[in-house]
């Protein structure tokens, strides 16, 4: 490895559980005296507040990049942001080209091309050029240059890029004998130092640092992120720069802030080093990442789901709709199953699942711990690839609504049922106001599907289960429910009517 590895020192100090008085100077803390009772509370820390980050940032500054992107993107066009109040041109007019693209009454609204210039951030990881950086930094980029710290230029090739952690691998041309830093092999700690350094605003090699603020954040906009939440000030252009340890090794790549103004406001999210290693080795070797499949639509498990189901702990991925001819519909997993662990590692949410999922290769059989009728049953399942045709929900398909349907009939969750004409469940006629059923956000012309696991047919059939589930000891029902199509688990407090 050509960067210098910097081990920066650590004093080291006791610390009591107790409310202890401690005087600092001149960075060294000042000992108490503790009781034999309060001996017992000690615990063993590691002064880990440098007296200055310049060491670190001189050893791993050189293989921090930054990169400028020239390319294509389609906009749309046609949005009516100008009116001339023109007179209509015949048809092969050269004028009438300008003006449809300012979107002139009667243009029409298509995309048109437009050339852009961005800058971001990234790092090398190796001494042939290999860089790393986002996916939405070189996104529909025609030319890729990489910038060192020393202002030396060099063309780049994109080798792989993967949109669903945004995460992209460069090669630099003719690159040799580059420094480069490595990723950490161990997960940060909340609270734990990072040293960001990156590009923002395009003022390049700049330097900020700060303390990890959390860790397993979802942001709602990846089921395979796990990102890690820090506070040193990360701005745009930032993207792709990488967030050091106090060991010089890379624990995060940023990817993405939370601002209210365009600003850095202290909330910043990274790509954890282990994402990025297993991403990156899959870019290297074959140019794009593959995924496993498993093939189900979930929900998580909220406390009154796992209540009517007899689960101890609102923990799990339930099942709404496995997919048809999926790996999961081949091993037998069904709608209303929960899924609790995969080859014996707890499954905490939906989002877990498919992150844990999402993490293994095609063709490896795994052992899925699923929740079913009031026990656990653990299914061998082979995962298939994960594909953009097969990656979203599979959902029933929303029947016609017949809310004229005869022989309604009063539920005591307060709806009111009738037969589904055009398919099967039940269709909600009304819902009583402040009743479990409005409590819990049920409308007109929802459709009952299931009910303690159990298919509708008839409007009877709603208070057969709920006799069912009082029987057996439970004060919440299952329901599967469809609105607009998107079938939903919901867990349905009983009311003794």
């Amino acid at each position: 490895m050509n960067m210098p590895k910097t081990k920066l020192s650590r004093t080291r100090r006791w610390i009591g559980a107790s409310v202890l008085a401690l005087s600092v100077a001149g960075g060294g803390a000042v000992g108490v005296m503790l009781t034999e009772q309060q001996a017992y509370a000690q615990v063993h820390v590691q002064n880990s507040n440098p007296m200055s980050f310049a060491p670190l940032v001189s050893a791993v500054k050189p293989a921090v990049v930054s990169i400028d992107v020239n390319g294509v993107e389609k906009v749309q066009g046609g949005g009516h942001q100008f009116n001339f109040n023109m007179p209509d041109l015949p048809p092969g007019s050269p004028f009438r080209r300008f003006f449809e693209q300012f979107g002139q009454p009667g243009a029409p609204n298509r995309s048109i091309k437009r050339r852009f210039e961005a800058a971001g951030s990234g790092f090398i990881i190796s001494a042939d050029g290999y860089v790393v950086t986002n996916n939405h930094v070189v996104k529909n980029a025609n030319k890729v240059t990489v910038i060192t710290d020393t202002g030396k230029k060099y063309d780049a090739t994109i080798v792989g890029t993967d949109p669903k952690t945004d995460l992209a691998l460069l090669k630099l041309k003719n690159a040799h004998d580059m420094t480069y830093v490595e990723l950490a092999d161990k997960p940060v700690r909340v609270g734990d130092w990072v040293v960001a350094v990156g590009n923002p605003f395009g003022l390049g090699g700049t330097v900020t640092a700060g303390i990890v603020s959390a860790r397993g954040r979802d942001l709602h906009d990846s089921s395979y992120g796990d990102y890690l939440q820090i506070d040193a000030p990360i701005n745009r252009g930032n993207s792709g720069g990488p967030d050091f340890n106090l060991e010089g090794k890379v624990v995060g790549v940023n990817t993405a802030i939370y601002t209210p103004n365009g600003g850095n406001v202290g909330i910043a999210f990274s790509i954890p080093a282990s994402t990025v290693r297993t991403v990156i080795a899959q870019l290297k070797a074959k140019g794009e990442v593959t995924r496993g499949f498993l093939g189900v639509s979930i929900q998580d498990v909220t406390q009154d789901i796992a209540n009517s189901v007899g689960l101890k702990t609102a923990e799990g991925a339930l099942v709404a709709q496995p997919t048809p001819g999926s790996p999961a519909a081949k091993a037998g997993i069904k709608s209303g199953d929960v899924i609790t662990a995969v080859d014996g590692k707890p499954i905490k949410d939906a989002q877990d699942l498919s992150r844990t999922i999402g993490n293994m290769q095609p063709g490896t059989t795994i052992k899925v711990t699923i929740w079913r009728d009031g026990g656990a049953k653990t299914l061998s399942v082979t995962l298939d690839t994960l594909k953009s045709q097969v990656a979203g929900n599979t959902t029933p398909q929303k029947p016609t609504p017949n809310v004229t349907a005869p022989a309604p009939a009063k539920t005591s969750v307060g709806l009111t049922l009738v037969p589904n004409a055009d398919g099967p469940g039940l269709l909600v006629q009304s819902v009583e106001p402040n009743s479990p059923a409005a409590n819990k956000g049920f409308a007109v012309g929802d459709l009952i599907l299931e009910a303690n696991n159990t298919p509708m047919k008839n409007p009877s059939d709603f208070e057969t289960a709920v006799k069912a589930v009082k029987a057996a000891g439970r004060n919440t029902i299952l329901v599967k429910a469809s609105r607009d199509g998107n079938a939903r688990f919901i867990g349905l407090p009983l009311e003794n009517r």
